[in-house]
Formats: structure tokens, C-alpha cells, sequence
């Protein structure tokens, strides 16, 4: 029988990274496959919560926020397509050339959450802003995406247009920036283990089959 471990992948729609690690961190559970199962849970995280609706530039944004050149922007973006490629991950150069606020994403991968679909949407968020450039504040992309993943087109309306779930997300927000949380993504195992980064999958793996075999001792 297979060990079962909790993960919370703690992370932001708009983070490369958080798409790089969830790519590595499911590929080591397929590895793993009959010998390690986890209970998925995606947590919130934003990266920018102050973004005005509208968005912002990306290359003026990092600039802005990490002193960066627009050369060493393009160098990272060009390392983090051949990380994603490595994982089976595509990011459609070119076509990402926003930062948006991801409150809202945030919202409803809470409720999906609720119905049994968040992994399904965290995909196709993922898919919709790095693969295909799409806006991830957006209300009609995100009711798209939600019906997309099976979950009720009328009941995604209702909740983007309420604040419905604002303070739960904003709980679970300040729950792991006190705990230490600042940058994603931040795996979390057994509410004990943390793994931070976009890992290769081979460390996922790694310490996935050491924290199951630590547990299955301690049985």
C-alpha cells in the first residue's frame, strides 16, 4: 500500500517557478507511482498583491522591483522556458508580456478547491497565462477556465463578482507569510517538511520516497 503524504504547494498563478515546481513535483509522484500518494492541497500566495487591475508591463515591473535589465530579463525568461521543457511545461515566449493581480484567481481555485477541481484549474490557469498569455485577473477568463475544469459557469460569476472567499484567502495569505513564507513556490509535507524553489524532479522525488519511508517507520 502506498504512503500517503500531505502537500500543501503553496504558490502564485503568475509565478514561472510555482508552473516549473508543480510540473517537477508531479512528475516525482508518478515515479513514485503505488509506492508514495499525496493529498494535493494548493495554497495562496501573491507575489503582487498591491498590482493595480490593469497590470503592469513585465519587463517594466522587473525592472522596477528587481533592478533588472532587459537582457538578464530575457536571459531568465529563455532559462525558465528550457527549465518548463525539461518538465514537460510550455511557456509560449512571446505571448506573456503582463504581470496581473491574482486575488481573484486565488478566489476561485479556493473554491475549487471546495469542489474537488483545484489541481484541474491550477493547470489551466497555468496553461492560460504562460502558455497562451491570457489574462488571469480577467472575470470572463476565469469563468472560461472554470467551466473548462467542470465547475458552474453561473455559480464562478457570482463569486468573482462578491468578495466571497476574499477572507479566506487572505487568512491562509498572512497564515504563511507569518510562518516564514516569502517567496514560492514553498512545498510544504506533512506540515513539517519544506521544499522551496522550482526543484528538478529528481529532488522531489528524492525526498518525497525519504519523508514516506521516515513515516512509514514511525507507523
Amino acid at each position: 500500500m502506498a504512503t500517503q503524504l500531505k502537500i500543501d504547494f503553496v504558490s502564485d498563478v503568475s509565478c514561472p517557478w510555482c508552473a516549473v515546481g508543480l510540473s517537477s513535483l508531479e512528475g516525482a509522484l508518478g515515479r513514485l507511482d503505488g509506492q508514495v500518494g499525496a493529498e494535493l492541497h494548493f495554497q495562496p500566495f501573491e507575489l503582487n498583491p498591491q498590482m493595480p487591475p490593469a497590470g503592469q508591463d513585465i519587463v517594466e515591473h522587473l525592472s522596477a522591483k528587481y533592478g533588472s535589465t532587459p537582457e538578464q530579463i530575457a536571459r531568465n525568461a529563455e532559462a525558465i522556458r528550457v527549465r518548463g521543457a525539461e518538465v514537460g511545461f510550455t511557456f509560449g515566449m512571446g505571448k506573456r508580456n503582463r504581470i496581473y493581480n491574482t486575488f481573484d484567481a486565488h478566489r476561485l481555485l479556493h473554491w475549487a478547491g471546495l469542489e474537488g477541481c483545484q489541481a484541474a484549474l491550477k493547470h489551466a490557469l497555468f496553461q492560460a497565462y504562460f502558455t497562451d498569455g491570457e489574462d488571469p485577473s480577467a472575470h470572463d477568463v476565469l469563468v472560461r477556465l472554470a467551466v473548462k475544469v467542470g465547475l458552474d459557469a453561473a455559480r464562478a460569476q457570482a463569486i468573482l463578482a462578491s468578495d466571497t472567499y476574499a477572507k479566506e484567502v487572505r487568512e491562509r495569505e498572512d497564515f504563511y507569510r507569518e510562518h516564514g513564507i516569502d517567496s514560492v513556490p514553498a512545498i510544504i509535507i506533512n506540515d513539517r517538511h519544506l521544499i522551496q524553489g522550482g526543484q528538478p524532479t529528481e529532488v522531489f522525488e528524492k525526498a518525497l520516497r525519504q519523508i514516506a519511508a521516515e513515516q512509514g517507520g514511525s507507523q
